[in-house]
């Protein structure tokens, strides 16, 4: 068989099932959900399927009026899709790379860009960073994560996770801020004398503070946050 030949790009690219359950990565950047039921999923993700699947944004009342009004403050905020059926359903978020975890009774906070995917048992809530709304156009905001279920998140290359302990803070730059245990509250701080080094995407002196025991996730790019009015994918 030629090296370059159609016959081995298909044997070298095609899809492979590997019996990993639910959420299974066909390769760093794809995610593949056997789906048996339902999923929730990014609005614009979805970039294949097979079988009966059907595809339904998340309505408008779906989690109260509470989040409604959340959502109205962070604009857009975040885009779900619901699919339900019996199939393969393929993910990705721009090329970058897919984390798939596993909460036994625990809580997650996701920035919300970086949400790709989790199981509808998973209680979900979106989060305002209020302190920031001001400074961040389009704001920030996060989705808190609980339960017991499979989360799928995506970072731009490969993610840095700290761990952090209280009395020995860790600040971060929101817009490189992916994760962080569900124990963790960030404060917001000002650090005049670091604007020329850290988070430039951010209002440049802003950083996130973690004080407490838990870990943080990072990732070596500074991610543009929703736009107020966006578009949905």
């Amino acid at each position: 068989m030629s090296r370059y030949s159609i016959e081995q790009f298909v044997q070298e690219t095609r899809q492979q099932d590997r019996g990993q359950g639910l959420f299974e990565l066909e390769n760093d950047r794809m995610l593949e959900v056997n789906l048996n039921g339902q999923i929730w999923c990014k609005t614009g993700a979805m970039v294949a399927y097979v079988g009966q699947v059907k595809f339904e944004r998340e309505g408008i009342l779906e989690k109260g009026v509470g989040r409604l009004l959340k959502k109205a403050i962070t604009g857009e905020g975040t885009k779900l899709t619901k699919a339900t059926g019996q199939g393969q359903v393929y993910l990705a978020d721009s090329g970058k790379t897919i984390q798939i975890l596993q909460l036994n009774n625990e809580s997650l906070f996701v920035n919300g860009n970086d949400l790709l995917a989790f199981e509808p048992q998973i209680d979900w809530d979106i989060k305002v960073m209020r302190k920031l709304t001001a400074v961040v156009a389009g704001g920030l905001f996060n989705v808190r994560l609980e339960g017991s279920g499979h989360v799928a998140i995506s970072t731009h290359f490969e993610p840095l996770t700290l761990i952090c302990r209280k009395g020995y803070p860790i600040r971060t730059d929101p817009n490189a801020t992916v994760a962080w245990s569900g124990n963790l509250q960030p404060e917001f701080k000002i650090e005049a004398s670091l604007k020329s080094f850290f988070g430039r995407g951010s209002g440049e002196s802003f950083q996130m503070e973690f004080d407490g025991d838990g870990f943080v996730v990072v990732q070596p790019y500074e991610e543009v946050p929703f736009q107020a009015g966006a578009a949905g994918g």
